[in-house]
């Protein structure tokens, strides 16, 4: 049985502003029965049980210990800018000023 109506589907499409042939709408009803029935199959095996899992293997932080370091001096920073004016990058103007 079908839990997913071409109404349904329709319903919806209306209301995201999606115009769907009614080729569309029926393929589509299809496709998302066989979605919710598959997430119905996985609803029944995972139980209290079984930890919720985001990946299969445990992942942890590969990242740097976020520690605050001196910032660099201004004029070390623009010595390697291609141009530099009062203290500030120069850079070439992309839009047209009215």
């Amino acid at each position: 049985m079908s839990t997913i109506s071409r109404d349904e589907v329709a319903r919806v499409a209306g209301l995201a502003r999606i115009d769907l042939t009614p080729a569309e709408l029926d393929r589509l009803a299809g496709e998302l029965d066989v979605i919710v029935q598959s997430v119905a199959r996985v609803s029944e095996v995972a139980t209290a049980d079984v930890p919720a899992t985001s990946h299969p293997l445990p992942m942890t932080n590969v990242f740097r210990a976020d520690v605050p370091e001196p910032a660099l001096a201004q004029a070390d920073v623009l010595a390697g800018a291609p141009a530099a004016d009062q203290g500030k990058f120069l850079v070439p103007q992309i839009l047209e000023e009215d």
